[in-house]
């Protein structure tokens, strides 16, 4: 049963970091394997090998989320956006009382007021990212050269470090930077001397990203996890539709479909 649980947390990872405003930090924070993510991504050979059982099954479905749900999910968002943005958004909601508590001062139900205070913070970072939200039009490289060589390890870098916050996408960062077009291109295309240089960006973020954010949690746990919800929170700011939604067929389609990502996300947070 676990093995299926992780793989199937490891599919939703893998649909969410191909998909421009959708945070997989989030997807993880929001099934509760954030601190063991974490935790497995070092530089401790040993440590990465005595901890397979975890890993192997949430590679594999994320391998799995990338492969065979992304373009569903892409064919979701293109022709039924507002329902599938609240799906998302029931889902952000739904692990809004699991993080609230891991702010609250020790002994109380209230959060103390520096885990507050950093909440604060990361929500006001999401505002700004909803005001900075780029077009999605980006030019395609299609040749490796020193200066894209350079542009594609930074956006690796960026993107990968992105994975690893949760409330930020990854793929918005590649979007902000002007290179998720060529990424996109690179990886359906199987252009080796282009993915070389964003794996090995990817491959430091992850490193660079895991470390900070394990120093933090053990050094200032509650307000790590306050920046945290902030960011999580806002995530619902950057993905609910301009507009909102009308009094139709589309509202009750959509509030349902809140619903169901709602119950998805209360229900496997409080496990």
């Amino acid at each position: 049963m676990e093995l299926l649980k992780l793989i199937g947390i490891g599919i939703a990872l893998g649909i969410a970091n191909v998909i421009p405003g959708v945070s997989g930090g989030t997807i993880a924070v929001v099934c509760n394997v954030y601190d063991r993510l974490i935790a497995v991504i070092t530089p401790d050979i040993k440590k990465i090998l005595g901890s397979w059982k975890f890993w192997l099954p949430l590679g594999l479905g994320v391998g799995g989320g990338i492969i065979f749900f992304s373009k569903v999910i892409t064919f979701l968002f293109t022709n039924y956006p507002i329902p599938t943005n609240f799906f998302f958004i029931g889902i952000i909601l739904g692990s809004i009382p699991m993080l609230y508590r891991r702010i609250q001062a020790p002994n109380k139900r209230t959060p103390g007021l520096s885990g507050l205070i950093c909440g604060l913070i990361g929500l006001s970072l999401m505002v700004y990212m909803k005001i900075l939200k780029p077009q999605e039009e980006s030019v395609l490289y299609t040749e490796l050269t020193p200066v894209i060589f350079g542009l594609l390890f930074l956006a690796g870098v960026l993107g990968a470090t992105a994975m690893i916050i949760p409330g930020i996408s990854g793929s918005f960062l590649l979007l902000v930077t002007g290179m998720y077009r060529t990424i996109m291109y690179a990886a359906s295309d199987l252009k080796i001397s282009l993915l070389i240089p964003t794996a090995l960006g990817i491959g430091a973020g992850l490193l660079s990203g895991a470390a900070l954010v394990r120093f933090l949690m053990a050094k200032v746990p509650r307000q790590t996890y306050g920046v945290i919800l902030g960011l999580v929170g806002g995530s619902v700011i950057v993905l609910f539709p301009p507009g909102g939604v009308t009094i139709s067929g589309v509202s009750a389609v959509s509030i349902l479909s809140a619903l169901g990502g709602f119950a998805i996300s209360f229900i496997g947070s409080e496990k």
